[in-house]
């Protein structure tokens, strides 16, 4: 009856031991960011980027052609046609586009700038930035 004791109480101890050298090598799972909510005038905030070249010419969600050239951008939900200033949180310049398009489909992106709406910003290099969305 000792024997099976012992063994009972080794076995729960490297039991404990396992789970505990175990705990020890995982991580805690990522948890996104979660973006400060919009204050009066802030449409959100978030991360940018930019398309241009591959899509010049092609037809918008809004059914004109996109124009890397001209001061638009893409976004999920806003209406066609509604006016939007864009501050570079880095570097706190700032550019006004009119949305025309559909996207991100990038899960942590808010916006996507024309080729031109970047070069504003001064993200065409870096091929992203946080930024601000306000009213213009």
């Amino acid at each position: 009856m000792n024997l099976v004791r012992r063994r009972a109480c080794l076995a729960g101890w490297m039991a404990s031991a396992v789970t505990a050298l175990l705990s020890g090598c995982s991580t805690a799972p990522e948890r996104a960011r979660v973006p400060a909510r919009p204050t009066a005038g802030e449409f959100g905030r978030g991360r940018a980027s930019w398309y241009g070249p591959g899509f010049q010419g092609r037809r918008t969600a809004s059914g004109e052609r996109f124009d890397m050239n001209e001061l638009t951008a893409a976004h999920r939900t806003l209406p066609f046609g509604t006016r939007v200033r864009v501050r570079n949180e880095r570097n706190g310049r700032e550019v006004v586009v009119r949305i025309n398009d559909r996207g991100p489909w990038i899960r942590d992106r808010i916006i996507d700038l024309s080729k031109a709406a970047a070069a504003a910003l001064d993200l065409v290099q870096a091929g992203e930035a946080s930024v601000v969305l306000l009213e213009p």
